[in-house]
Formats: C-alpha cells, sequence, structure tokens
C-alpha cells in the first residue's frame, strides 16, 4: 500500500474545492515526485499548484489548485510521515531506551533517528542513517534547523560511543549543511571519562568554528536508570565532575562571547543542580534555543512565574499540592513560597517525587510514572487539586510512562489531577491561582515519542 495514499480531505479545504478523494495516491506536486511529508510540505506551499494523482483502477489525472501561499492542502495520509519512520542505527552506550525495563509500551522502544522528525517535531538526529541522497535533499529543500545528537566530534570517539561506522563522517556532513546554510542545533550528551575533558574541548572548538550554521549546543548529562544489566558500565556525574564540566564549558562560552558575541554552550540545569550551583540569571541563555534540553528551563520558569504573580489575586482559595521531580522542586517551591507572599490565602504543598521507577538518579519530571506518584502520594494531604507537569503524560494523551492513566490516579488519590505546561511559569502561576489553563496538545505520532536523554 501507498503511503501518499490520500486518507481523508479536510472539509472546505483547498483539495476539497479542487475535487481530490480519499483513496486517491498522490504522486507528483507540480511535477516533482512526491516521496513523503518533506516532498509534500515543500512542494505544496506555492499559491498555484498541479496535482497528479492515481485511483484505485490504476489510472492517472491532473488536477489544478489554487490557493494561499503556505496554506495547507488539506490532506490527510495514511500516516503523518508518508512513509515509515526510520529507526535508529546506532548501538550508543548511553542509550536511554536500552536502560527501559522490559513490558511497556511498544511506542517506548522505538529508537527514532529520522530527519523529518527533526525538521517537523524536533528530535534530534544523529545523521548515521542519511543516505547520500537524502543528505543532498536536506540541501536541495533546505531543511532548517535540524537537531544534531553530535556527542564528539573526534570520529573515532563517536564510532566507539555510538558502535556505528558512519557515525565518524558526522563533522563531515554538518560542514556540508553549513555550507548549504542550514541551521543546526546541537547536543553533548556528556558521560564521564568518555567524552568530557578533552574530548570536550575539540567537540566545542569544532563545533564553534561551523557558527553561525551551529546555532547553539546543550551539554547534558548521561541518563543513568537501574535498568543497565549487559551494558557497559557508566556512572552518574558527581558534584564534583559537573563542577569541572561548568566551569569547562563556562570558560568555552566566555572566550567565544567575547569574539562572536553569542555563548554557543551552554550546561542543561541538570548540571548546575548536580554540582551544588545556583543557576545563571536568565539573560545568560540569550534566547532560550535549547530549553527543550533543559537548558535555563528552571530561571524561565521561575521568571515568568514572578511576573504572572505581580498585583495578582486568587480566582478561588482551594487548597492544592504539587508533585514534580527532585530536580525541579525547590524552584517549585519558591514559586509557591512567592504566590503565598504576593496574594495571601495560598494553601499549597510541593511534593518531590523520587524515581523508584527508574532509579534515584533520575531526577527530571518527565520520567515520573504513575506508580511512583501513587505510591509516594497515597495518605498524603493533597488540597483539592493536585498539579503535574505535562510532560510526565504523552503528548495530548493523559497517561503516564507506565501505562497509568491519569483517570485511575484520580480515583486513587481522590484528587483532580490537573497537567500544566511544564515550559511556562505563566501557565503555573495561573494554576496556583485557580484560573483554568486552556492549551492545546497537537497528538504527535507513535514513532515521535521519545526522550531528553534519547539522542
Amino acid at each position: 500500500m501507498s503511503l501518499t495514499k490520500i486518507a481523508s480531505v479536510d472539509p472546505g479545504s483547498p483539495a476539497a474545492r479542487a475535487g481530490l478523494r480519499p483513496g486517491e495516491t498522490l504522486t507528483h506536486i507540480s511535477g516533482h515526485p512526491i516521496v513523503d511529508v518533506l516532498d509534500y510540505k515543500f512542494y505544496a506551499y506555492d499559491p498555484r499548484l498541479e496535482l497528479t494523482l492515481t485511483g484505485p483502477d490504476g489510472g492517472s489525472r491532473t488536477v489544478r489548485v489554487r490557493k494561499e501561499e503556505g496554506e495547507d492542502l488539506g490532506l490527510n495520509f495514511e500516516t503523518y510521515l508518508m512513509d515509515k519512520a526510520r529507526s535508529c542505527a546506532n548501538k550508543c552506550i548511553f542509550c536511554f531506551v536500552d536502560q527501559m525495563p522490559p513490558g511497556m509500551r511498544k511506542t517506548l522502544y522505538f529508537k527514532d533517528d529520522d530527519a523529518r522528525l527533526s525538521f517537523l517535531m524536533g528530535n534530534y538526529i544523529t545523521l548515521t542513517n542519511l543516505s547520500r541522497r537524502e543528505i543532498q535533499r536536506v540541501m536541495d529543500l533546505r531543511i532548517s534547523p535540524i537537531n544534531i545528537s553530535v556527542h564528539a566530534t573526534d570520529p573515532e570517539l563517536r564510532t566507539a560511543m555510538l558502535k556505528n561506522p558512519r557515525a565518524g563522517e558526522c563533522l563531515d556532513i554538518m560542514t556540508r549543511f553549513a555550507q548549504a546554510g542550514i541551521t543546526m542545533n546541537c547536543q553533548v550528551v556528556a558521560c564521564p571519562g568518555v567524552n568530557d575533558g578533552p574530548a570536550l574541548d575539540r567537540t566545542m572548538a569544532e563545533l564553534g568554528e561551523l557558527y553561525p550554521a551551529v546555532n547553539s549546543v546543550a551539554v547534558v548529562p548521561v541518563g543513568v536508570t537501574k535498568f543497565r544489566e549487559g551494558l557497559c558500565r557508566i556512572d552518574p556525574y558527581t558534584r564534583e565532575q559537573a563542577a569541572a564540566l561548568i566551569d569547562q564549558v563556562e570558560g568555552f562560552a566566555e572566550k567565544f562571547r567575547a569574539a562572536k558575541g553569542t555563548s554557543l554552550v551552554w550546561c542543561s540545569d541538570e548540571f548546575y543542580l548536580l554540582a551544588g550551583r545556583d543557576l545563571p540569571e536568565k539573560g545568560y541563555y540569550e534566547d532560550m534555543a535549547q530549553l527543550e534540553n533543559g537548558v535555563g528551563m528552571l530561571r524561565l520558569l521561575s521568571s515568568q512565574a514572578e511576573l504572572a504573580l505581580e498585583d495578582e489575586q486568587p480566582e478561588r482559595e482551594s487548597p492544592f499540592s504539587i508533585a514534580t521531580g527532585l530536580s525541579a522542586a525547590p524552584f517549585v517551591q519558591e514559586i509557591v513560597d512567592n504566590a503565598r507572599e504576593k496574594c495571601g490565602n495560598i494553601k499549597g504543598m510541593v511534593y518531590p517525587i523520587v524515581n523508584r521507577f527508574f532509579g534515584e538518579t533520575i531526577t527530571v519530571s518527565g520520567l515520573i510514572t504513575g506508580t511512583d506518584l501513587l505510591e509516594q502520594l497515597k495518605g498524603k494531604d493533597l488540597g483539592e487539586r493536585l498539579l503535574i507537569p505535562d510532560n510526565m503524560l504523552r503528548a495530548g494523551e493523559r497517561v503516564f510512562l507506565d501505562d497509568v492513566t491519569v483517570d485511575q490516579l484520580e480515583e486513587a488519590l481522590g484528587v483532580t489531577v490537573v497537567p500544566v505546561p511544564a515550559d511556562s511559569g505563566f501557565d503555573l502561576a495561573d494554576a496556583i491561582l485557580g484560573r483554568e489553563i486552556v492549551r492545546d496538545c497537537p497528538v504527535l505520532p507513535p514513532e515521535a515519542e521519545y526522550y531528553r536523554y534519547n539522542p
């Protein structure tokens, strides 16, 4: 079955007005073959199009469409990508998916490494499964920005870390992308004694040579769960190691900022928490380009909440509780204390949740399960509503990593559970003040379910 077959046509859309029908297969737009969603979105941008379609009987027809520039045609296909998602061909020594326990939902074991998902949804890719044709297509279609899991620019080290013979081609491909005007955001999952120290110096320097095409670099600590049986040993960062890495990154950033006007490289919030250091002020993070990697997220959350709480009063004075990860808990507590000081009549408790499911070295809220919430909150004073960051849930759904649902949690705890956007201090302040939060959450295709530590 062709994955460019039309599954449905949106009523009133340009495609519907032109008479396109479900069951037809889109083969070309204005003479360009349509292989997947990238071809479709790129070639369907223009206001005047000529679509070539094949019917169920094998007959072909051509349809001319007029629409606004950039307006969506209104076609829906069998899969979001109009193709099968490309899985990862690497065996990274730090892969989070390899540290998953058995018995979880199938999508959690899918390792995506798809350039199309990088462009459309912000996933990080390693470049190891791109063919020469696909590399050329990225440049021809100017697919930008792309998020790249670099980890190391030393070809031998990167090959050893990813256990893929093509891993050493990364810097060469990125150089070609830079020459083609492709913007790249990069991440380095730092492993103690592996790709930090001199190897990280080299990585930062060589990525810096590709600036401004390399727009930003995040350095995040490796996530180590208790499920590493049969995998090589990797220890979490100690307090001293985290502090040394921060000094190393900040030292490079200071010199780069003096020369180019940007720091380029930042450590994630988790490194500062591991080192027991205060987070930098909000301005240090410039345009917050690496929020998805947890770079500046806690500082942004605090500053937004502080703005939102100025001269505000609660909508309703109902007691509440907040459950979050160990990393964020002190910052969330400060926000609640600030709300109580400014607004009065705030009755809220913050409960840091220990990650017993994956192991206590995992401290981020996005990897907390319904089981841990249930076991650690049972019998606690939760007030009338329990606020949780929405990154605990699958996007657009009410289900936790371990398939416990929000409804099940509400029934077991006897409290209303309110998911709050994890990246918005404004929404957190509104939730504390008892205001309703309205935010659209797109439902992602199954292959897009991934984690911050999954390259």
